[in-house]
């Protein structure tokens, strides 16, 4: 039963992600330095639901430090996003995946910080180990998929510094606010066939450096 339902939800994320029309650095700034990070789905087991990985950064990070963020990173030079995604993900959390493993890419989202990120949404398997790297990543949490796809998991909200949306994730008491939340909820958005575009959604002032 695990495995057929597992399999299933492989198909359907690779399915919705094939089905996706990605839009490449459309209108971005120019100069934005690449980044890309990792959506990685995990399995359905006896004990857990479908689930993807989600961090929160080191204490001792330079920048951003204790935010909830994907696993990822800047592209190093002559590296492309799934690469670069890959690799962060090996780095952070000790979790090796290859190309085979990846099922989709989403819209890169440019940030107020300088960098335009890409996601890749990629299969991780059943239960992997985690070997987490202490300068970078100080917890790992799985998140429900189904606490995403919830008709109430996201909210809008404004701020005086920008006329666009501010995107929000609830996760328990806390928020998940942009560039994280704006990925997520267009993973969320492609998971149920829905093309919604995420770039023009805003980042709360704090993550504007």
């Amino acid at each position: 039963m695990e495995r057929a339902h597992n399999e299933a939800l492989r198909q359907r994320i690779a399915a919705r992600c094939a089905a996706f029309q990605r839009l490449e650095e459309a209108g971005h700034p120019p100069g934005l330095k690449h980044a890309a990070v990792a959506i990685a789905v995990l399995e359905r087991t006896a004990t857990e639901p479908s689930s993807f990985l989600l961090t929160r950064r080191a204490a001792g990070l330079r920048a951003h430090s204790l935010q909830w963020a994907l696993p990822g990173g800047r592209c190093d030079p002559g590296e492309d996003a799934i690469g670069a995604a890959l690799r962060e993900l090996h780095e952070e959390l000790g979790l090796a995946l290859d190309a085979a493993d990846v099922l989709g890419v989403l819209d890169d989202y440019p940030t107020r910080s300088g960098y335009l990120i890409t996601p890749v949404v990629a299969w991780a398997g059943r239960d992997p180990a985690l070997a987490l790297n202490p300068h970078e990543v100080s917890s790992v949490h799985r998140i429900e998929l189904a606490a995403i796809e919830a008709e109430d998991a996201f909210d809008f909200v404004r701020i005086p510094e920008s006329e666009r949306r501010v995107v929000r994730l609830r996760l328990d008491d806390d928020f998940i606010h942009a560039p994280t939340a704006a990925l997520i909820y267009q993973f969320r958005e492609v998971l149920a066939g829905r093309a919604t575009r995420v770039a023009d959604l805003e980042q709360p002032v704090f993550a504007w450096k």
